[in-house]
């Protein structure tokens, strides 16, 4: 994905870089905005209790975590579909970085390849509150668009492999510090929610 939003690129299909960064970004947040606050409003008439929500968001996390090591047998639920690489010859940069950014802020509408996808909308629907579930969904789409800043100096196309083979580098060293993390924060919430 950040290969196809470069200056390089957009220069070649003749649109403006920042402009179709802008509405990729802009529609992520909205994307996960409009997510969350759906499944926190949702959400508020699930489990009375902070401390069951916890738990309940606690194993939601470890489960997750189960099917991402394949621990359990089973591989994650996903659906089998990327987002139209079409879209960038057919559309101008603003449209098709808006379409971008609302598929990658919903989240499942594409390959889901981790589990914190499913648990970042349990936590906004556990949340119980429309504009909490807002706050996770907004975080969530900014996290997921932002990493596209890193290109914005891409005039060349070494400069495109050279970051393609330090985010290959990151991978796996980020792959575990997400399991790490969320083992711990899985861990927590249960310790935290049997305490309440």
């Amino acid at each position: 994905m950040l290969g196809s939003i470069t200056p390089l690129g957009e220069r070649g299909r003749g649109s403006r870089w920042w402009l179709t960064v802008t509405a990729y970004v802009v529609g992520s947040a909205l994307a996960g905005a409009a997510v969350g606050g759906s499944l926190g409003g949702l959400g508020s008439w699930a489990t009375e209790g902070a401390g069951a929500r916890l738990v309940l968001l606690g194993a939601v996390v470890a489960i997750g975590l189960a099917l991402d090591l394949g621990a359990v047998g089973r591989s994650l639920p996903t659906v089998h579909r990327q987002v139209d690489e079409a879209w960038r010859t057919r559309y101008r940069g603003w449209v098709w970085g808006l379409g971008y950014g609302v598929e990658l802020g919903i989240g499942v509408v594409t390959i889901v390849t981790t589990s914190t996808v499913y648990a970042t909308w349990a936590a906004a629907l556990l949340s119980g509150s429309a504009s909490a579930g807002a706050a996770i969904g907004v975080a969530f789409g900014l996290s997921r668009a932002l990493p596209v800043l890193s290109v914005a100096r891409v005039r060349r196309p070494d400069q495109v492999l050279r970051i393609d083979a330090a985010l290959s580098r990151l991978a796996a060293p980020a792959r575990r510090a997400t399991y790490a993390t969320g083992a711990v924060l899985a861990s927590m919430a249960i310790v935290g929610g049997v305490r309440s």
